[in-house]
């Protein structure tokens, strides 16, 4: 099966679990539509496919590795409504639909964002994701550490306070690494967690992978905001260069950003055991993130 089928599927597989998942909260309520809006209304879903193919790998059960995909992807979800705010980079499109905020208002939204991260740990939590105890508190520590002041709620405040200020590329690549690559990070820890198989030396690997891939998606974030095009990307472009945000392009052109991206990839596979195979699943993915156009 190729790397595009396989996106496919598993995005299939995954939005049919999220919207199962929803329907069972559901209770007519203002908050809980925004919550269910912000989380089925499409997305790439790259966070779930890491969690859910590595699990596979792990030969984690199902039942167990799709709370936990589900739980990244309220994280991500709970973090974009907020982005997407009028106090933090005010957005009217998300995934060529109205933001959360827009369609159902400025209060809900928040209060949709703080739902859909308790929630997150709500997953995490229940012995419905593991039946040891100490498998789902560090879970849930993990998370907590990558989702709060060190990791992406830091980044996201450091995102802000380099607006229309000179920074360092040392400096925006800092704030990369909280703001996306945190969460990423945790993607491919969390399996490992789950599966009970953790060593230091598999963790630092899959570790380095997750930052490396994070590293790699925000880089090409900050290209496509620069040269995409809104009709594929779903949202504004040239956002950053309009408020002067702390952009990877205000250091590097196009084709340097490529060749950061290439040498990060390379990193994050060529010397470890499990991700240096090109065939491996996770080979074909961090290469073909390079030139996504959306």
């Amino acid at each position: 099966m190729n790397l595009e089928t396989q996106l496919k599927n598993t995005t299939i597989d995954f939005n049919n679990y999220a919207k199962k998942f929803f329907l069972s909260k559901r209770d007519g309520t203002a908050l809980w539509n925004a919550m269910n809006y912000g989380v089925v209304n499409g997305g790439k879903r790259v966070r779930p496919f890491l969690i859910i193919e590595l699990s596979k790998i792990l030969k984690i059960k199902k039942i167990n590795y799709m709370r936990l995909a589900l739980a990244s992807e309220l994280v991500h979800a709970y973090s974009l409504i907020h982005d997407d705010l009028p106090g933090m980079d005010n957005d009217d499109l998300r995934r060529g639909k109205p933001t959360t905020h827009k369609k159902f208002g400025e209060a809900v939204a928040i209060l949709a964002g703080n739902s859909l991260l308790t929630l997150a740990f709500e997953l995490l939590s229940d012995s419905k994701t593991h039946i040891n105890p100490n498998i789902r508190l560090k879970l849930i520590n993990n998370l907590a550490k990558m989702s709060g002041q060190n990791g992406l709620a830091g980044g996201q405040s450091l995102d802000l306070l380099y607006e229309k200020k000179n920074v360092s590329m040392k400096e925006i690549i800092m704030m990369h690494d909280l703001k996306t690559a945190k969460l990423f990070e945790f993607c491919m820890l969390s399996p490992l967690i789950l599966s009970g198989t953790n060593t230091l030396a598999r963790e630092r690997e899959y570790r380095k992978y997750g930052k490396n891939f994070g590293l790699i998606f925000q880089a090409t974030d900050d290209l496509l905001d620069y040269e995409g095009k809104k009709y594929i990307t779903g949202k504004k472009t040239q956002k950053d260069l309009k408020k002067n945000k702390g952009s990877i392009i205000k250091y590097k052109t196009s084709k340097e950003v490529k060749v950061y991206c290439q040498n990060l990839a390379d990193g994050a596979t060529i010397k470890t055991k499990v991700f240096r195979s090109p065939e491996n699943i996770f080979n074909k993915l961090i290469y073909n993130i390079i030139n996504r156009v959306s």
